[in-house]
């Protein structure tokens, strides 16, 4: 008898050792790996903009050399602030086209089709109710 008791006890321990890796392998899975996909996610994406903000630095720069040597003298006295007005101009252009392409994302685009949807199945409510 003590034997089958014995091995009885060994198989509830083993029960709750296998429900425990479930348990932890379900949390590494649900848990750990989306937060590593974010940490890459963010990762690239603040690489990205970092590199996009160097290289229009360097455009700007460019353009602004460009009307300072190319210009002749046609800007320098009195009219030295123009090519530097011109890249800030052209800075904050870049700037607003960048704030209107993130208000108008892929959330504005599809709202005119959820509010057509929403309204047709209004409609639809309001017949199956008469």
């Amino acid at each position: 008898m003590g034997p089958s008791a014995d091995n009885g006890s060994h198989g509830l321990r083993h029960a709750g050792d296998d429900a425990f890796q479930l348990t932890v392998d379900y949390l590494k899975q649900e848990v750990v790996e989306p937060l590593r996909g974010l940490g890459r996610f963010l990762y690239m994406g603040i690489a990205g903009s970092f590199f996009l903000a160097f290289g229009l630095l360097l455009i700007l720069l460019g353009v602004l050399r460009l009307l300072q040597t190319e210009t002749g003298t046609a800007l320098n006295g009195d009219w030295s602030w123009v090519p530097y007005a011109v890249v800030v101009v052209l800075g904050l252009a870049v700037i607003a086209v960048a704030a209107l392409r993130i208000q108008a994302g892929p959330g504005q685009r599809k709202l005119p089709e959820v509010i057509a949807r929403r309204e047709s199945r209004e409609i639809e409510a309001q017949e199956g109710a008469s």
